[in-house]
Parts: structure tokens; sequence; C-alpha cells
């Protein structure tokens, strides 16, 4: 994805050469903390609601085994450039 993002850059012929940062960051989530987000993302939000219960329930069960809190570890990704001038029309 950021590949493709840089090529857009490069073809509009408007930019400097791109650049892609990375960030890693981490978040500890309780147990009550990420089951409120998880009906939130991804195909979740399609679920029936039985459905989306047994995960929850599941979900709830696997943070509870490893003591009821957990870190999650996250990359962000950015691919930027600087727009070039623009030739003085007058």
């Amino acid at each position: 994805m950021c590949a493709k993002a840089a090529d857009g850059f490069r073809q509009a012929g408007e930019f400097g050469g791109p650049e892609q940062w990375r960030f890693g960051w981490d978040r500890s989530y309780t147990r009550s903390e990420w089951l409120d987000q998880v009906p939130t993302f991804g195909g979740h939000t399609q679920l029936p609601p039985a459905q989306l219960r047994d995960l929850l329930a599941g979900i709830g069960a696997a943070i509870d085994a490893v003591s009821g809190s957990f870190t999650m570890h996250y990359t962000t990704v950015t691919v930027t450039a600087v727009r070039l001038a623009s030739p003085d029309p007058g």
C-alpha cells in the first residue's frame, strides 16, 4: 500500500521524492477496554448479536487467561512528499 502511494506521488510529477516513515508504539489494554472496541472493527460489525456475544466471551476468556490485560504492539506507516513549487503562470 505504501509503495502504491509513493508511486502516485512520483507519477503526479508535482512532488519531490517520497519518503516512508515508520513509528512503532505500544498500548496496554484491560479486558474491558479491548472488549469495548471489538464490535467496532473488522467484520465484527456485521455479526448477528448471538455470534458477537460468543466471540466477546471467547476473547474475554483469552484475556483473563493472561492476567486480564495485554499489550498491543502497533506500527504506523506513512508516506510523505514535499510539493514542488508551481511555475509562475505570469
